[in-house]
């Protein structure tokens, strides 16, 4: 039994199995061959009218409208592409020039990532040292170049003077996560550390360790609004 499709005055569809409707059966059903235009597209399709009302093989439509129909159980999904004539409108929407303070879209989870990597470079190395144990050059390597690596997708996904400035804070933070992994790095070389493990808020009262908590909640706070702000911790 074919699935069929009614287009009535509202350009409405009807999803049906066979010709029951609302308990009436129609006891003849004469089908006619028409040409069927949707969106601008045409094609051939065999139409039936029953009680005024005019019915089209939904597979047809699909076909003749370049889209997609699913079945699933008692569920029927159509998809439509919209029509040509709604085209130009819809270009001009899109011409429209956005804030611009707006971070687009994929800059915004890009940065977010970069956020996150190097928040749990510096907090995995901070609580290294607290704990006092041992951490070397290559160590401190493999968290600094996860994050490296989402910078760099944050910068290929930059695409408008919002993002670009953005990258510019988000590679400021990356600079002084650096700088402040190889103090530390540094420091246990020189078996200067034991000053960081006697008090939890010691090697977090820093100025550096401030200036890199402070940019990364503001940085946190600008790309979760979509943004573009500044701040002078982030310079």
């Amino acid at each position: 039994m074919r699935r069929i499709g009614r287009i009535d005055g509202k350009g409405c569809l009807l999803l049906f199995s066979g010709l029951l409707i609302c308990g009436i059966m129609s006891a003849q059903v004469l089908p006619h061959s028409k040409t069927l235009v949707v969106n601008g597209k045409s094609g051939e399709a065999t139409v039936v009218q029953i009680n005024s009302r005019i019915y089209v093989d939904l597979e047809t439509l699909v076909r003749i409208a370049n889209g997609s129909v699913g079945f699933q159980g008692s569920q029927i999904t159509l998809v439509l592409p919209g029509s040509e004539a709604s085209a130009p409108a819809a270009a001009q929407q899109a011409q429209q020039p956005a804030s611009p303070t707006s971070l687009s879209r994929n800059f915004m989870i890009a940065g977010i990532e970069t956020i996150a990597e190097m928040r749990e470079w510096a907090s995995t190395m901070a609580n290294a040292i607290h704990q006092g144990y041992g951490i070397t050059d290559s160590w401190a390597a493999d968290y600094r170049e996860k994050a490296a690596t989402s910078l760099r997708r944050a910068s290929a996904s930059a695409s408008t003077d919002a993002d670009r400035n953005a990258l510019q804070l988000l590679t400021n933070e990356f600079q002084s996560v650096e700088t402040w992994s190889n103090e530390l790095v540094e420091a246990k070389k020189n078996m200067d550390t034991a000053k960081y493990s006697t008090s939890s808020g010691a090697l977090r009262n820093e100025p550096l360790s401030q200036k890199i908590i402070n940019c990364g909640q503001f940085l946190g706070t600008m790309l979760g609004s979509a943004e573009f702000k500044d701040d002078a911790s982030c310079h």
